[in-house]
């Protein structure tokens, strides 16, 4: 059965470049990052990996976790890391897991047979602490991540979760945010968004990123 959002991350246990990893253990109280690659030494997915090692402080000071899987061994996951780590100019500062078995590939359900039936699909799973599943993304092959969005997203998730808001299409962070509309309480509405709000419909209100820095008047 294919998992949905809101649905608990599977745990599991695998070996990794980083020894064996008890997934929901590891996540400890971070968000994660689980995307899978379809194979090793594969060029695409070396670019990604590399750029997910220089991304290490961004994701650090948004408390995220990030873990690679591919179907290879350990042994060839290694041996990758030293192409990946010279051809990009990085150092991989992450685990990656073996999914030999293709257990962890079955519970996430990253084999699609009519894509093929024995590589992982490069799905893309945002996980919160809770261990639900924030997003879920597919590419196909031929098609780089693009991590600036998956950065953007996990900005939204935390941002959303914390404030009755939701983020406008196009969005980045600072930028200004819709107030979601089971909010009606106009003294709470005050409370919450003290810089003030624009009404642009009934349903559709905008005001400043609450987190942004503001000094009152």
């Amino acid at each position: 059965m294919s998992l949905r959002l809101g649905d608990t991350a599977p745990d599991f246990e695998q070996d990794s470049t980083e020894g064996k990893i008890r997934f929901h253990d590891w996540l400890g109280d971070s968000w994660g990052i689980l995307f899978s690659h379809p194979a090793d030494f594969t060029p695409v997915c070396t670019t990604e990996l590399g750029l997910t090692a220089k991304l290490k402080d961004q994701f650090a000071k948004r408390n995220v976790k990030v873990i690679a899987l591919s179907v290879d061994p350990v042994e060839s996951h290694l041996e990758w890391i030293k192409d990946i780590n010279e051809t990009q100019g990085c150092t991989v500062n992450f685990p990656i897991i073996a999914d030999h078995d293709r257990k962890v590939s079955d519970l996430y359900d990253m084999i699609h047979p009519n894509a093929n039936e024995t590589l992982t699909v490069r799905s893309l799973f945002v996980i919160d602490p809770a261990r639900k599943v924030r997003l879920i993304i597919t590419y196909p092959a031929s098609t780089g991540r693009n991590f600036n969005e998956i950065l953007r997203v996990v900005d939204s998730l935390q941002l959303t979760d914390n404030h009755k808001v939701a983020t406008p299409g196009n969005w980045e962070s600072g930028g200004e945010v819709v107030i979601v509309p089971s909010l009606q309480d106009q003294d709470e509405i005050k409370e919450r968004f003290p810089q003030g709000h624009r009404e642009v419909r009934s349903y559709l209100r905008v005001t400043p990123d609450p987190t942004a820095n503001w000094s009152g008047d």
